[in-house]
């Protein structure tokens, strides 16, 4: 069965969202030097999906991955994950939402140590709630809304506005329209798509900046040593600290406490019985050439 024409609509709209973001990140990668991870073929995995795996060993298929250290060969350390997505109706938007959240959350959480960045740049129709919550994850959103969408297509003598009721010969018209396009033209409506949003992209930039060129700014080390006291009521405890002779040779260590700040306040706490885990720990840090 061949692909209805409204849902071929939907995705032209989406590929052309792909389009316009696409140099926007390339640009980005080559002056911070990052490798753009995108859905193409990459001699160091198979396929074309651009496919990364979380603790539990998951896997999702993303749009865009900013990879520092990366190459062609080589998979880097993630920077930012970043997914594009276009929907129509509130009722599909809220599913969209969740889907990137469960996609890209549990990476984050895999790659922790990095902080890396979480981007959704969505267009079409999401509520304020969908959005808001998306923030409230930690998310930062490059967000064109349908109305946008629309008056840019009509520029390019398309008619992107549809709803429930619109019929199969209308979709199909909006799609020959967009295929009577030339390459040059496509292109053209994908960057004025990204030129009719200037101020939020370049807010989106400025954020994803900001991640990209956060270092560690100093690590903090407390070596601790002594039994762990346990007692049963605060008074005991002060008694104990009022007695306590600080004096007193250190006894074998209980642990490594450290703690890695970045320079955008970002901190990292772990706690660690071995010298071991707490090394390891911090080579997770450690800049990648």
């Amino acid at each position: 069965m061949g692909i209805s024409p409204s849902h071929k609509f939907g995705q032209i709209i989406g590929e052309v969202l792909e389009t316009a973001v696409l140099p926007l990140l390339q640009k980005f990668a080559d002056e911070n030097k990052l490798f753009l991870d995108t859905q193409s073929s990459r001699p160091c995995r198979d396929g074309k999906k651009c496919t990364w795996t979380d603790a539990k060993g998951n896997a999702h298929d993303l749009d865009f991955v900013l990879e520092r250290g990366g190459t062609p060969d080589k998979i880097g350390s993630p920077v930012a994950f970043i997914e594009t997505a276009w929907r129509r109706y509130t009722k599909h938007s809220r599913n969209k939402a969740q889907e990137i959240q469960g996609a890209i959350i549990p990476l984050a959480e895999r790659y922790h140590h990095v902080f890396p960045f979480k981007g959704a740049i969505l267009a079409g129709v999401f509520t304020e709630g969908a959005l808001t919550q998306m923030r409230s994850l930690g998310f930062t959103i490059l967000y064109f809304p349908y109305e946008m969408v629309v008056k840019v297509f009509k520029r390019f003598g398309i008619s992107a506005a549809f709803d429930e009721k619109t019929p199969d010969e209308d979709f199909q018209k909006k799609v020959d329209a967009y295929a009577a396009l030339s390459a040059t033209n496509k292109a053209k409506l994908a960057r004025a798509l990204l030129a009719e949003n200037d101020a939020a992209v370049k807010r989106f930039v400025a954020d994803l900046t900001q991640a990209a060129s956060r270092t560690v700014e100093r690590v903090i080390i407390l070596p601790l040593h002594g039994q762990v006291k346990e007692l049963a009521t605060v008074e005991d405890a002060i008694k104990f600290i009022t007695a306590y002779d600080e004096q007193r040779p250190p006894s074998g260590i209980e642990r490594y406490e450290v703690q890695v700040r970045y320079s955008n306040g970002d901190v990292i706490e772990g706690k660690f019985k071995e010298k071991r885990t707490a090394v390891e720990f911090l080579r997770a840090y450690q800049v990648k050439p």
